[in-house]
């Protein structure tokens, strides 16, 4: 037997329905602030990774899969959506389209690191991107939005804010971690180490103790905002405000990708341990540039849907339960079992969910199925019934059960 891949996880049918809710709700959130579908491919050039997530980051130096295909290319499965939806609007000329550019992607992930909960190689994420504008009226849209899909989905989740400046400010902020850092530089762990040099920045995201432990009496971002960042954040909040969305400023917020700017939030939840944080995202304004297109700001985030299956489940949201069949076709014999099939494929054309019986099962045996899938009528055709050109319909709930001609069965099940 070949099993499944460590870090990949299959979705089965019986609970396939919870993932089309998730991502059907998504869907509808989308609509409400005219957000369109974008699909890029699972795996583009590596290199647009290594310029758009960044060279310093742990996604780009541990956890990307790569790989020489048969042109000796360098190809990267796609660790998270946003590099593929910037490539992609800059290679499709949107920027000369209408302005804001609003889109969405529900698409799959992968990075090579150890699998714990809500945390796969192969991993499923909801991201939205917002090309075109920058003032933080946009941001807080964004923000909201992910508010609107947390809480339409049950989640109770908190929402940490921070500004992490643009390249002006954040040089003197770089210049004041490195001093801050330089006489801890022992205690730090090996990757670290080498982001002190490359990007200090990076160090605030380390997830090793001894390295938070450094972290937390490091100098704050919001002390060295230039003008321009100080009130775009200021903005922010104050739209957050107007909205009545909580927020708590957390200066530790940097982001795992390097690609970001100004402002920068977090969604988490306590439900499920370390790895709290469900949805996360912020603003890029130099991204569009870096990757080869003109100057365009731009704001986005992303939202893990293993992690927002299990928070809905450890916090006992209930997902509304699939479908049932409207009606389940019985046929005692092979001649009625023909009948059952002709009379379904005409129901279905009809809209009517029909099942019916494909393993020969007896009439009792048939019930029972038909129980087991909840099915809240049984048509039974016998002998008699496929004489007289009609079945025996059974409300299940109620155990009453009357005739209805072959010719009638659309129009009367369409109303039950």
């Amino acid at each position: 037997m070949i099993n499944i891949p460590k870090g990949t996880k299959d979705v089965l049918p019986s609970d396939a329905y919870k993932w089309q809710y998730v991502e059907g709700t998504a869907r509808e959130i989308a609509k409400l602030f005219n957000l369109k579908e974008i699909r890029t491919p699972v795996f583009e050039h590596t290199e647009l990774f290594q310029r758009g997530v960044g060279d310093t980051t742990d996604i780009v130096t541990k956890e990307m899969y790569t790989f020489k295909d048969k042109g000796d290319r360098s190809i990267t499965l796609k660790p998270e959506g946003t590099a593929g939806a910037v490539r992609s609007f800059i290679e499709n000329g949107m920027a000369s389209s209408v302005l804001p550019a609003k889109m969405y992607y529900i698409t799959p992930a992968f990075r090579y690191e150890r699998p714990q909960a809500g945390r796969l190689r192969e991993f499923h994420q909801f991201g939205v991107e917002i090309f075109g504008a920058k003032g933080a009226q946009t941001d807080a849209e964004a923000i909201l939005m992910a508010d609107t899909l947390l809480k339409k989905l049950g989640l109770n989740v908190k929402l940490y804010v921070n500004s992490i400046g643009c390249p002006t400010c954040r040089a003197a902020y770089n210049k004041a971690l490195k001093e801050f850092f330089a006489p801890h530089l022992d205690g730090l762990c090996y990757d670290c180490k080498t982001r002190f040099e490359k990007n200090p920045l990076r160090l605030l995201d380390c997830k090793e103790d001894a390295c938070k432990k450094i972290n937390a009496s490091a100098p704050s971002i919001l002390q060295y905002l230039c003008p321009e960042c100080e009130a775009h954040f200021e903005e922010l909040k104050y739209c957050l405000t107007s909205a009545r969305i909580d927020y708590e400023i957390d200066p530790r917020i940097v982001r795992g990708l390097d690609y970001y700017t100004r402002s920068v939030f977090e969604f988490v939840s306590t439900s499920i341990g370390a790895q709290g944080t469900v949805c996360a995202g912020g603003r890029y304004d130099g991204l569009i540039e870096e990757l080869g297109g003109n100057p365009m700001p731009a704001v986005g985030f992303a939202a893990g849907i293993e992690r927002l299956l299990i928070v809905m489940d450890q916090t006992g949201v209930e997902i509304p339960a699939p479908a049932v069949p409207t009606v389940y076709i019985a046929g005692m014999d092979a001649d009625c079992r023909k009948k059952a099939f002709e009379l379904a494929a005409a129901l279905r054309k009809n809209g009517l969910f029909v099942e019916i019986d494909h393993m020969e099962r007896s009439v009792k045996a048939q019930f029972k199925y038909a129980d087991k899938l909840g099915a809240k009528y049984v048509a039974v055709i016998g002998g008699n019934e496929l004489a007289e050109g009609k079945a025996n319909v059974k409300c299940m709930a109620t155990g009453e059960s009357e005739s209805v001609a072959f010719a009638d069965m659309a129009a009367y099940f369409q109303h039950k």
